[in-house]
């Protein structure tokens, strides 16, 4: 028998993989034979489970990019938002006292007038006529006064000598009295006309910006009319009016009593651009409508962003300032089921979750009253593909949003 022609007879493995794709299962097979012993449809599972082998290797993961930014320390306001109106200080709604017609208007509608300045002239020769007629009938009465008195005086001596009877000197004494009051009552008229005439002038009694012109030069002026000829609003300074609730009634008379209180605003047409001024009133009750307490703050607007009747003014009234908290963007904050936690970045470029306490809110930022130290980074964008232990790559220009000095609000 020649053994070269034939091939042994290889007994088939009566253990089978579960499934071709199942690697594990052929590599625990035990084909210990030499490789001309080896079937040819066996050498190409071998090869297979080889290459499956070497596949188990993982790639590792790649790095995760994120934006950090530092915990630092900072001043942070402790304030009430709210949202006011802005009211002038003074506003008047100019009225003539006399009538007449009107002869002059000393301004254009919408100017800046000075207190003092002349606004409206009145045609005033019928009030000068009636000053002229009190002063006439002030002079005759008080020339009669003179006569009384002198004959008072001289039936006085008449009685004296028994040449004249009492009842004669008392009435040229009612005589004189009668005379000495027309005199006052003429002295009062002459006032009345006087004040009359200069009624005729009309000045501003406030400085302040000028509205809509309501009567024109001809036109006939009624005296005290229900219709205002304008009104004048005080511009500079100026003030604005916002309500908050009771609650922080407390807070705001402790602090106000410790030093004067900032405000800060921003106009609702531009809110870039803030303002500050000082709280100057606290209204004597709350309304109880409400619950709330009407506060009024002062600002001197001498570039005039606020406006007169402006609404929806965003106000932030500043009652204390907090120094050295510790603070991060608010958006590192995460939330789970064990509470409010960040993404800290470590020395080696992996991100751990820290637990952390948060405060109040501080504009972009939160202050944090647990948890961080200063210095350490925290990440703040692209936490969703993070999970404990990954490496992180930093993207350049990643930062704190914003910068300088928070503002928030809270209990301090």
């Amino acid at each position: 028998m020649e053994l070269s022609s034939r091939r042994p007879q290889l007994r088939r493995p009566t253990w089978m993989p579960p499934s071709t794709n199942d690697c594990r299962a052929w590599r625990v097979s035990p084909w210990m034979m030499p490789r001309y012993l080896v079937p040819p449809h066996l050498l190409a599972l071998a090869v297979v489970a080889a290459a499956c082998s070497k596949s188990d290797a993982r790639p590792p993961r790649p790095s995760v990019p994120v934006t950090v930014a530092p915990v630092t320390q900072r001043s942070v306001p402790y304030e009430i938002s709210a949202i006011g109106s802005v009211t002038p200080l003074q506003s008047v709604a100019v009225r003539s006292q006399v009538s007449g017609t009107l002869l002059r208007v000393g301004f254009q509608e919408g100017d800046e007038v000075q207190k003092g300045q002349l606004l409206f002239e009145i045609d005033s020769r019928p009030f000068q006529a009636a000053l002229d007629q009190a002063l006439a009938n002030l002079a005759r009465d008080h020339a009669q006064l003179l006569n009384a008195r002198q004959e008072v005086t001289r039936y006085q001596q008449l009685v004296q000598s028994s040449l004249a009877t009492q009842e004669q000197f008392d009435q040229f004494k009612a005589n004189a009295d009668a005379a000495e009051a027309a005199v006052t009552a003429d002295s009062a008229a002459v006032q009345t006309a006087r004040l009359n005439l200069e009624y005729t002038t009309i000045r501003a009694s406030i400085a302040g910006r000028t509205g809509n012109l309501l009567l024109r030069e001809g036109n006939l002026v009624p005296a005290n009319g229900a219709t205002p000829l304008v009104v004048i609003n005080q511009m500079r300074p100026i003030a604005v009016s916002f309500s908050v609730p009771e609650q922080w009634l407390d807070d705001i008379r402790r602090y106000s009593a410790q030093h004067s209180l900032q405000v800060r605003v921003q106009p609702s047409q531009d809110s870039t651009v803030t303002m500050s001024g000082q709280l100057t009133f606290i209204n004597n009750q709350v309304d109880s409508s409400t619950g709330t307490i009407l506060l009024k703050a002062t600002f001197a607007n001498d570039d005039r962003k606020l406006w007169p009747g402006q609404v929806a003014v965003a106000v932030h009234l500043v009652l204390n300032v907090e120094k050295d908290v510790l603070t991060i963007p608010a958006q590192a904050v995460m939330t789970g089921q064990s509470g409010t936690y960040v993404y800290v970045l470590n020395p080696d470029q992996t991100a751990r979750t820290q637990d952390v306490t948060v405060g109040r809110a501080a504009d972009d930022y939160v202050v944090i009253e647990k948890g961080l130290a200063a210095g350490q980074r925290v990440v703040t964008d692209g936490q969703l593909r993070l999970v404990p232990g990954a490496r992180v790559e930093v993207k350049t220009g990643g930062g704190p949003p914003g910068g300088g000095t928070a503002s928030g609000t809270g209990t301090p």
